[in-house]
């Protein structure tokens, strides 16, 4: 099942990603401290990622559960990237990522071994 979300609405999941299922309030107060959002706009998002099928809504208490896992939106997000910008080539999005950084020695040798864990 593919889920588009905005990043407004990756915010209100990684609340429950990282915290675990929690009410609508408590989502709430802590995207006040994170990002200054009012109560109502952090409700129009909860409202739309359960519309989506990403957060299931509970009595009592707006209780939110998240519907899918980070790994699947990092997963779907990441193939979205490789269609659109590097024509579905895997392989292009990965030689970019190394030609615009500077690998240490450690970090090369985590990329072999990822490499390596591939076949």
């Amino acid at each position: 099942m593919e889920i588009k979300l905005f990043d407004s609405e990756i915010k209100v999941m990684d609340v429950l990603w990282k915290e675990g299922d929690m009410t609508a309030k408590k989502i709430s107060d802590i995207l006040k401290v994170q990002v200054g959002w009012n109560i109502n706009t952090t409700y129009t998002l909860i409202k739309r990622c359960i519309k989506k099928g990403a957060i299931e809504r509970s009595e009592p208490n707006f209780m939110c559960r998240a519907l899918v896992s980070k790994e699947q939106v990092q997963e779907q997000e990441t193939a979205e990237l490789i269609n659109k910008i590097f024509d579905g080539s895997a392989d292009l999005l990965f030689a970019s990522l190394l030609n615009k950084k500077n690998l240490s020695d450690e970090e090369i040798e985590r990329l072999k071994q990822i490499v390596n864990n591939l076949k």
